[in-house]
């Protein structure tokens, strides 16, 4: 049945279906514009204005954490490898290495150094500046070329792609710092009793879980002096102890992967720090770096302490073993 309309009742259905079009549009531009906003900043307290007290201790946790970043050990360390004191997991990487062996004793002339997949890091030079001989290695280019490496910028394939300004002088970087090729799956019999060895975020990438675990294991065993030191980190998985990824290009260690590896070495008769996860004590450690990542530069930002891997909230685990037989 037809009913006919008002001229008045079909004008105001036509001002309603025209209202309510120009209202879903105007929906739609404003989510549209909602969504194109940059992520809200995050104030970054200034590590200069905000560091700790000295006295307190520097580093006593084993994964990557904010108050770190404002202990002016931090500060000190980056400044000895010539690079800006920056909220970056990388970074933090770097001061836990040096650290170790600063505070072991095992940067002084004549002592030898091994690094594992060296790529672009600072410490060789640092290491060298202290008086070592560093053997700096990185993947065969066969290896590089699987993994691309080389094209981000984390390999090295010559003495030269080492970075030495601002530590010290090309003639002492070149007399006390050579370059070798070693794959971290079969470490080579011309790496041996060394002092001190490490390698930053270089196991993960071996092909699975056990392969790094191997790979710690072997740094200690066949590469070091009895009483040597070992320094690690890697890819820390915070977001579950059973869900992970255990094969691939790059793996995520849980924390029972972690506690297996310390107490295999224990077992082996080394000596291993105490493994400890950092709390989350400041409002930075919240945060979790999305795709695109935080780069090193200081002009980019915000924080990288923790990214998202896989699904995954992930940071910095490092691990340090005496070799005890």
């Amino acid at each position: 049945m037809n009913i006919s309309l008002s001229p008045r009742a079909a004008l105001r259905r036509i001002i309603s279906r025209v209202t309510e079009s120009v209202v879903q549009e105007r929906v739609k531009e404003l989510l549209l514009a909602e969504r194109a906003k940059p992520p809200a900043s995050i104030f970054l307290p200034p590590i200069d204005v905000y560091q700790s007290d000295p006295q307190q201790p520097f580093m006593p946790y084993s994964t990557c954490s904010a108050a770190d970043f404002y202990h002016p050990s931090f500060t000190a360390i980056a400044r000895s490898m010539a690079i800006p004191p920056m909220l970056h997991r990388k970074f933090w990487e770097w001061a836990y290495i040096v650290h170790a062996a600063q505070s072991r004793g095992v940067v002084a002339p004549g002592k030898r150094a091994l690094g594992f997949g060296v790529g672009t890091e600072r410490m060789p030079a640092l290491f060298a500046k202290g008086g070592m001989h560093v053997t700096a290695t990185d993947a065969p280019q066969s290896v590089d070329q699987a993994q691309g490496w080389s094209s981000n910028g984390q390999y090295s394939s010559a003495i030269d792609s080492i970075p030495y300004g601002g530590i010290l002088d090309r003639e002492t970087f070149h007399e006390r710092v050579h370059f070798e090729e070693c794959d971290m799956n079969a470490i080579g019999e011309q790496f041996r009793d060394y002092d001190f060895c490490w390698s930053s975020c270089a196991l993960e990438h071996l092909g699975s879980l056990q392969l790094g675990l191997d790979f710690v294991i072997n740094s200690v065993e066949k590469t070091l002096k009895v009483g040597g030191i070992a320094c690690h980190t890697t890819e820390f998985n915070l977001s579950s102890n059973d869900a992970t990824v255990e094969d691939g290009p790059t793996v995520l260690y849980r924390r029972k992967d972690w506690e297996a590896l310390i107490t295999e070495l224990r077992a082996r008769g080394h000596h291993v720090d105490a493994f400890a996860i950092a709390p989350d004590a400041h409002f930075l450690d919240g945060y979790v770096d999305t795709v695109p990542f935080a780069s090193t530069t200081p002009q980019n930002g915000p924080a990288h302490l923790k990214l998202e891997l896989y699904g995954y909230a992930c940071t910095s685990v490092g691990i340090i073993v005496q070799r005890g037989r």
